[in-house]
């Protein structure tokens, strides 16, 4: 490090991060001026009170005596808050978004600029995908606390896919840029991403397994159980807001007629349950299905 001279005045430019934390005591905004008191490693420290009138500061330092080298000083004030990730993930700040959607309307539309990530934190997300023959499949039914939209981060360029909502849903938008130094910077954001990607990924090797083993009844069985998130929350039977046999059919992978066929037999056998409203009631015996004896 450069030497200091008597009354150079220094600014600590590389702490980008507020607050700036010293012995407990919290400070904004620090200009330091930096003296010797003719003792080796004894260094006189200024530091004006800051006037930021939304957060201010209504402790000081003044000409107090630091009794340790200048790096180590430094790197006490590069102490950053701790990172909370309920609150990056549902508060708006630079780079972050909260956005509402209603009920069918397009989040965004396959073909267009992927510039940003998605958070679910409330309602349902359908994704789906057309061929250039106008064939429409979907390929996900995503949930509060799902992510969506992140090939961005790996140069995708144009969306692979639309997202359309299912419900009226709320979602946080990250663009592509805070995202990427998110991963990069907390390491307790990146470990709970990298997680929630290799566990879709497990999901998507269970689904290509399931569509090319299973019968198409086995197929729904299976799909209307993820959707009610069997054995998650220990609840026998659960409802969910009833879905198109349009949209089952694509999931499933056959035709509407056949998924008409199997939901009226599940339902005279006591598996599914239609109530007010057109919520859908799963109940776990629907597993017979999907695990025959």
């Amino acid at each position: 490090m450069a030497e200091t001279r008597r009354g150079e005045r220094l600014s600590v430019d590389s702490v980008d991060t507020l607050p700036l934390r010293f012995r407990g005591r919290v400070f904004y905004d620090l200009t330091i001026t930096w003296r010797w008191t003719g003792k080796c490693n004894e260094l006189r420290m200024d530091a004006p009170r800051s006037e930021r009138s939304e957060r201010r500061c209504d402790c000081g330092l003044d000409n107090l005596q630091v009794n340790f080298g200048l790096p180590a000083f430094v790197a006490g004030f590069k102490e950053r808050r701790k990172f909370d990730l309920q609150t990056f993930l549902w508060t708006v700040n630079v780079g972050r978004t909260i956005a509402v959607f209603s009920k069918k309307q397009t989040i965004f539309s396959q073909g267009k600029s992927s510039d940003a990530v998605f958070y679910i934190q409330k309602g349902r997300i359908k994704l789906s995908v057309v061929s250039k023959g106008g064939k429409e499949a979907t390929v996900g039914i995503l949930n509060e606390g799902d992510f969506f939209g992140e090939g961005c981060l790996t140069g995708q360029p144009l969306r692979m896919c639309s997202a359309t909502a299912m419900t009226d849903c709320t979602a946080m938008r990250i663009d592509k840029k805070s995202m990427i130094e998110v991963i990069h910077r907390e390491r307790a954001f990146s470990d709970m991403f990298v997680a929630y990607l290799l566990k879709r990924n497990i999901r998507h090797e269970a689904d290509l397994v399931d569509q090319l083993f299973n019968s198409s009844e086995q197929r729904l069985a299976r799909i209307l159980l993820l959707l009610a998130h069997f054995g998650n929350d220990g609840k026998p039977e659960v409802e969910i807001p009833n879905i198109s046999q349009e949209t089952l059919a694509e999931m499933v992978g056959t035709t509407r007629g056949r998924v008409n066929l199997f939901m009226n037999r599940f339902r005279k056998l006591g598996l599914i349950d239609y109530r007010v409203g057109d919520a859908l009631q799963i109940h776990s015996s629907l597993l017979n299905i999907v695990l025959p004896d």
